[in-house]
């Protein structure tokens, strides 16, 4: 009696990435100049292991059993990195499975994106020899990273900003109230262009629960501005486009 064989395929396994976006001074990296300026950062690690050891990457790592993407992802950031991404609102970019893309065989890894003001400074830990928030415009310039996390970064990237031009997701770079000033700045940021102050500001406080008055002014030594906090619309009732007038 002849058997029939079973096919031979692989096993692939999962790991979760994070890339997470925020607006603050970035850490002075070897061979820098200091600097107060806040930029868009991005949070790096050094691997501390093989392979790409003392590559620049992603935080993340392997989906242990039992556990879900998102818990697989908030439980690396904070072992390498020492920030307890439990509150982060974690969105999926993409899953990437190219052939190739980790030399230790088959590994998948699914992207997830997070924005937040004010995240806290990284303490690197298990496999992490170090951690720190990078400018993004330096891994767009071509900064080494490990596996195909430069792909991820821009991918990441990208979708922040297409969602800035559709959605509220700009309040999540500022604190709990802000000015629209600030607000503007987000936009500037992370797009890399400049805004007409006045047409942005009519744009934003006209559209339906982007913005809401707080009723308080920022303290300070010139014309006091109004604060604001977040409304509860998700959606712009008209986008905001970088390159076309308000």
């Amino acid at each position: 009696m002849i058997r029939a064989q079973r096919p031979s395929h692989q096993v692939w396994k999962l790991t979760a990435d994070l890339v997470i976006f925020t607006i603050r001074t970035p850490d002075l990296l070897p061979g820098g100049s200091p600097t107060t300026a806040r930029e868009l950062c991005i949070l790096l690690v050094t691997r501390g292991n093989d392979p790409y050891r003392g590559a620049w990457a992603l935080p993340g790592g392997f989906v242990r059993q039992g556990e879900s993407l998102g818990d697989a992802a908030v439980r690396e950031l904070h072992e390498e990195t020492g920030i307890r991404g439990g509150a982060l609102p974690l969105e999926q970019v993409k899953t990437y499975s190219e052939p190739g893309r980790d030399p230790r065989g088959p590994i998948a890894t699914c992207a997830f994106l997070a924005i937040a003001p004010d995240l806290a400074d990284a303490e690197a830990g298990t496999d992490a020899a170090s951690a720190a928030w990078v400018p993004v415009r330096r891994v767009l310039d071509g900064l080494d990273l490990a596996f195909d996390h430069a792909e991820i970064v821009r991918d990441a990237l990208a979708l922040a900003r297409a969602k800035l031009r559709f959605t509220t997701i700009a309040t999540s770079f500022c604190g709990p109230r802000f000015t629209i000033k600030q607000l503007r700045e987000v936009y500037e940021t992370v797009w890399g262009v400049k805004l007409d102050g006045p047409n942005f500001h009519r744009k934003v406080a006209d559209d339906t629960g982007f913005i809401v008055p707080t009723g308080e002014n920022e303290k300070t030594s010139g014309r006091p501005a109004a604060l604001y906090r977040a409304g509860d619309a998700v959606m712009l009732d008209r986008p905001i486009l970088p390159s076309t007038p308000l």
